[in-house]
């Protein structure tokens, strides 16, 4: 059950930003889709969307959302706008790809976690990584309605236990069932490209089996 309407800034207007906006309309929310570009480049989607859904620039849908999604390429996280994110709930979709991003090399070495890195940069946010091991056109069609049998699990990981409370509701909205994989430094292991579960699309169950469940 929704708790509350909210208002969501996605950054990035690409097949995954795209898709969880609308997702996001159909739940009952409001949105704020940037890219990198002009907000009047995004004119077709937001009237699609309708009257819930505004085109803004990346600055402006990050003060506008009460929840802010990240659906940009990882290369370019530090140019997120890192001000006015403090105590928010920042979902992270982003995956690293070195082919695409560069080679990074505390994330070649297992150093660190993509996601880790974008919460350094965005100290104020509280990051849960979610949404970035599906793909966006399964993500736009594999969701249950509340009720049925069977839910596909989509992982989620973070430090803050209230943002994680927070993420797993809309994963829930959105008709797939949150499956818990720990901390960014421990379960944003276990869902990042390369992993056991990324792109696999497992029923709830199964991917609690494979990694695990924590409180």
């Amino acid at each position: 059950m929704r708790r509350r309407n909210m208002h969501i800034g996605i950054i990035g207007a690409g097949h995954v930003g795209s898709t969880l906006a609308r997702s996001f309309v159909v739940a009952g929310h409001d949105v704020a889709v940037a890219n990198s570009r002009a907000p009047e480049t995004l004119h077709d989607l937001e009237t699609s969307l309708g009257r819930h859904a505004h085109a803004m620039t990346a600055r402006e849908a990050a003060d506008y959302g009460d929840m802010v999604v990240l659906a940009t390429p990882f290369g370019h996280y530090h140019d997120l706008p890192a001000g006015g994110l403090d105590g928010k709930t920042i979902v992270d979709v982003e995956n690293y790809l070195p082919g695409r991003d560069g080679h990074i090399a505390a994330l070649d070495e297992g150093w660190t976690t993509s996601s880790e890195l974008v919460q350094e940069h965005l100290r104020g946010g509280r990051v849960v990584k979610a949404f970035n091991a599906m793909r966006w056109d399964h993500l736009r069609d594999y969701g249950h309605e509340a009720g049925a049998l069977e839910r596909y699990g989509i992982p989620l990981s973070g430090d803050d236990a209230a943002a994680k409370r927070e993420v797993a509701d809309i994963i829930e909205q959105l008709g797939f069932e949150p499956v818990n994989a720990g901390s960014l430094a421990e379960g944003g292991r276990k869902h990042q490209p390369g992993s056991d579960v990324y792109a696999a699309d497992l029923w709830a169950e199964e991917m609690r089996a494979r990694i695990g469940v924590t409180a």
